[in-house]
């Protein structure tokens, strides 16, 4: 599909009061949700920045959308509570906000897509759409499905297909420890990692299979004991946040020299956290490139995100897909008052994405299909680091349109 050129404008607020300004009658509002306080701050707001840059950038300053209209981003602190995303939801749509954004925690996500579907089912006039641009438990494309869902990150299977392809090839690995967060993603990733070590490498042990509490975890120093006497050859996690700070690097001083494969270890501090220490260890898998980048406009993209935030990161490219392919779908739609016509045009696209590659954003579940990138941390190489550390991700694999046929148990139901 051609790129059109679209034009948002953004503000952020923290929205706790009901009822939308008429300053803003010209906009077509995104609610974001996600945790700006606690553990997981840092991540939230880092995203928050991404998606206020993206609709700057690639919607706002090319004029808008449909004749003008520009997009403005609606911060909601959800305190990575599902209970409290709940209540921020309804807000949101108390306020006339169409578009809702979430990605931090499968079980935040979890209850906003119920909440969605429930919601649409009963105000057919108000209807929303849900942009999922990191959760990636399974079951959101699969048993949990439905046509208001789309997620634009690869989910957990899909990332543990590419991951264990490059692991399967790797004969020093033969042992593995499997460590994540005591909830629906940490579970998902131990069972891909387990099924697909078992079928691609039945030689491997798995020394480990344990979870811990999310975000509560104070001390890893047991748990990175047990993994170091284990003797595992390479670890696997899917921790985010402080959580992945914590683990990594209680696990490296510690005494263990081997590669951790992660999800989610860079950026929003955790790349200078790491710094030398990471360097040889930390793996990740994930979509887009920037060392090299991929494209100049990527390139240029990062230049111009670093004079405005000098701390921030685009550490989560798939956040300016999303905004990049709602807006096309929107200006297909010829409208974004009709949530059903957006979303027909969302399903099927095919998107040339900046960060290199396509995007297929399938339409039997709502699954977008990428390119999945192994990178290392590393100063070397590095066009462009993290957390102004000298250190960043470069690429050292690439599987491409990952899971392109992968089956779905999604039956969805159409409007």
């Amino acid at each position: 599909m051609l790129k059109k050129t679209t034009t948002l404008g953004v503000t952020t607020a923290l929205a706790l009061v009901m009822g939308a300004s008429a300053s803003f009658a010209d906009t077509i509002k995104i609610a974001f949700i996600d945790p700006l306080s606690g553990p997981f701050a840092s991540t939230g707001t880092n995203g928050l920045h991404q998606f206020e840059f993206a609709a700057e950038k690639l919607v706002n300053e090319k004029g808008g959308v449909l004749g003008g209209e520009m997009f403005e981003i609606v911060a909601f602190d959800n305190k990575i509570s599902p209970k409290e995303s709940l209540i921020q939801l309804q807000v949101a749509i108390d306020q006339g906000i169409r578009f809702i954004a979430q990605g931090n925690s499968s079980g935040v996500a979890n209850a906003l897509t119920e909440a969605v579907e429930k919601h649409n089912k009963r105000n057919p006039d108000s209807r929303v759409l849900f942009l999922n641009y990191a959760a990636v438990d399974p079951a959101l494309t699969n048993d949990k499905c439905n046509f208001w869902h789309f997620r634009f990150d690869a989910n957990a299977d899909i990332k543990m297909d590419a991951l264990t392809d490059v692991m399967a090839k790797d004969d020093s690995i033969k042992k593995v420890y499997i460590i994540g967060q005591d909830y629906s993603f940490g579970k998902a990733v131990a069972d891909a990692a387990v099924a697909n070590l078992g079928a691609k490498r039945p030689d491997v042990e798995i020394v480990g299979n344990e979870l811990h509490p999310i975000g509560k975890v104070k001390d890893f120093t047991p748990y990175a004991r047990k993994i170091v006497a284990s003797g595992a050859d390479a670890v696997i996690t899917g921790n985010w946040g402080s959580d992945m700070l914590g683990l990594g690097k209680s696990v490296i001083e510690n005494g263990y020299t081997g590669p951790i494969y992660t999800y989610y270890a860079a950026g929003s501090g955790i790349t200078a956290a790491f710094g030398e220490q990471g360097k040889g260890t930390i793996r990740l898998i994930a979509q887009g490139e920037i060392n090299p980048p991929a494209t100049q406009e990527a390139a240029d993209m990062y230049t111009a995100y670093k004079a405005k935030y000098p701390d921030g990161n685009i550490d989560q490219s798939r956040i300016f897909n999303v905004i990049d392919m709602l807006k096309l779908a929107i200006e297909d739609a010829g409208t974004a008052d009709d949530v059903v016509a957006v979303a027909t045009a969302l399903e099927g696209m095919e998107y040339d994405s900046m960060w290199g590659g396509k995007v297929f954003m399938r339409p039997n579940d709502h699954q977008a299909i990428q390119d999945m990138h192994i990178h290392a941390h590393t100063d070397e190489g590095v066009t462009f680091d993290y957390d102004n550390s000298g250190f960043g991700l470069v690429t050292e694999e690439t599987v491409k349109m990952a899971a392109m046929d992968s089956p779905s148990t999604c039956d969805m139901k159409r409007p």
